[in-house]
C-alpha cells in the first residue's frame, strides 16, 4: 500500500517480514479505545476498568485459540514478541544433558538461546542443514535423532528464504520417539494455516507484528497442556498473591507483570482481521505477489535470487542481490531515490546465509504483506530493472 509519511513523500513498504504496516483501521482504533477506556492493570483489581482490562486480554486470547485452533485459550501465555516466546520455551523446557534438533536456517532468537544453554548447562545441539533453497530433507532430521533427544525446533517459515518447512512431518517424527516439537511462526502466523492440533505442535511461538497485523510488542507462546515449563519470569501475577512459588494456574504462570493491554486489543482487532479474510485467502494473495515479483526480476541480468523457485510454495519473501551491488547500498538508493522500503543485511539468520552461500554479502529482502499491490510490485522491479543498468550491470 501506497502510503503518504508527514505530507512530504509516498513510501511504498516491502518489509512486512520485519512488521506489517500499515495496520487495519480497526487496529488502531482498538488500541485507542484501550487506552482511554480500558487502560487500568488486568487480574490486578475488582473494578470496573479493570475487569474491562482483563476482558480484554480474554477476548484476544480467544481469537487467537480460534486461529491456531488451541482448544484452551488459556494454553497461550503472552508475550513481548517471537524472540521472548521462544526463549520461555527454549529455557522452561531444556535440562542438562538434553539433545535438541534445529536447522540450518533457524533465526537468531534460537540459535542464541541454545547456544546459551550449551554453554552454561551443558545441551547438545545438531544443526541439520538444509540445501541452498531452504529445502530439508526429513531423512536428515530422523538420523540426527538421539536417545536424549527431548526437544526439535523448527521455524515454519525462513525469515531470509521464504521456505516452508515440512512441520507436519517433522511431527510424525517427534511423535514416534516421544519428543516435543517447537515452532517458530514469526513468518506464518497469520499467512499460511497453523493447527497445532492437527500439525502435532507442542509449542507456538508466534509475534503479533507481522503477519497477525498488530501492534509491535506483543506476541505469545502456545503450550501443550501436558507439558510443564520453567517459567522465565517470576513476579506478579494478581492471583496467589500469598505464595512464595509462581501460581500453578495458566496463564498466571507465565504471565508475570502487567501485560500489554493496549497492544493486545490491538492485536485482537488484527487476528479477527486475519480471521474475517482467512489465512488461506492471504497466503494466496501474497503467494501471487511473490511469483510476479520472482517473473520480473528473473529476466534482470546480474540478480541472483535466493529461496524457493518460480511456482513453487512459498511464504511472502524474496531475497535477492545485485551483482556487483552491496546489499545496504542498494537497499539506501532504493529508500531515498525510489521511496521503497526493503531490508538489507543479515537478517539475523547467518545459518540460513550459510546455506544461500551468502554469508560474504547478506542480501536484500522484500517481503509483501495483505495490503500490497501488483503495482508496488512492478515499482521495485522497474527500480531494479533501472539501478542495474545505471551500474553496468
Amino acid at each position: 500500500m501506497n502510503i503518504v509519511i508527514n505530507n512530504e513523500q509516498t513510501v511504498i513498504y516491502l518489509d512486512h517480514a520485519a512488521t506489517s504496516w500499515p495496520k487495519p483501521p480497526a487496529v488502531t482504533e482498538a488500541v485507542v479505545n484501550a487506552m482511554l477506556n480500558d487502560a487500568a492493570n488486568p487480574g490486578r483489581g475488582s473494578h470496573a476498568m479493570a475487569v474491562r482490562a482483563s476482558r480484554v486480554l480474554f477476548e484476544t486470547r480467544k481469537q487467537l485459540a480460534k486461529l491456531f485452533n488451541i482448544k484452551n485459550p488459556n494454553d497461550i501465555a503472552f508475550a513481548s514478541n517471537t524472540t521472548m516466546a521462544l526463549n520461555m520455551a527454549i529455557k522452561g523446557w531444556l535440562k542438562p544433558g538434553d539433545h535438541v534438533i534445529a536447522t540450518s536456517v533457524e533465526h537468531n532468537s534460537v540459535r542464541r538461546p541454545l547456544y546459551y544453554l550449551e554453554q552454561t548447562i551443558g545441551i547438545e545441539v545438531t544443526y541439520v542443514e538444509s540445501d541452498e533453497r531452504g529445502n530439508l530433507n526429513i531423512d536428515d532430521v530422523a538420523q540426527a535423532i538421539r536417545p536424549h533427544t527431548t526437544l526439535v525446533v523448527v521455524n515454519h517459515s525462513s525469515n531470509l528464504l521464504g521456505t516452508i518447512m515440512p512441520v507436519a512431518d517433522i511431527a510424525e517424527l517427534t511423535r514416534k520417539h516421544g519428543i516435543k516439537l517447537l515452532v517458530d511462526a514469526a513468518q506464518s502466523a497469520g499467512i499460511i494455516p497453523v493447527d497445532v492440533k492437527a500439525m502435532g505442535i507442542h509449542m507456538l511461538a508466534f509475534p503479533g507484528h507481522k503477519g497477525l497485523l498488530g501492534p509491535q510488542g506483543t506476541g505469545g507462546l502456545y503450550i501443550d497442556p501436558e507439558l510443564e515449563l520453567v517459567p522465565l519470569l517470576h513476579g506478579g501475577t494478581g492471583s496467589q498473591s500469598e505464595a512464595l512459588e509462581q501460581p500453578q494456574v495458566r496463564p498466571d504462570r507465565y504471565e508475570a507483570g502487567t501485560q500489554n493491554t493496549p497492544g493486545l486489543a490491538g492485536l485482537k482487532a488484527g487476528v479477527q482481521y486475519v480471521l474475517n479474510e482467512t489465512v488461506q485467502h492471504i497466503h494466496t494473495k501474497e503467494w501471487a505477489l511473490t511469483q510476479r515479483l520472482i517473473h520480473g526480476l528473473m529476466p534482470v541480468k546480474g540478480v541472483k535470487l535466493l529461496g524457493p523457485e518460480l511456482g513453487e510454495n512459498r511464504t511472502g519473501i524474496v531475497a535477492f542481490n545485485l551483482q556487483n551491488v552491496d546489499p545496504s547500498e542498494l537497499s539506501f538508493i532504493l529508500d531515498q531515490h525510489y521511496q521503497i522500503a526493503v531490508r538489507a543485511g543479515f537478517h539475523c539468520t547467518p545459518l540460513a546465509h550459510a546455506s544461500a552461500g551468502t554469508t560474504a554479502t547478506g542480501a536484500i529482502r522484500a517481503s509483501v504483506g495483505v495490503f500490497t499491490t501488483d503495482m508496488e510490485i512492478d515499482a521495485l522491479t522497474d527500480a531494479i530493472k533501472e539501478i542495474a543498468q545505471q551500474y553496468g550491470v
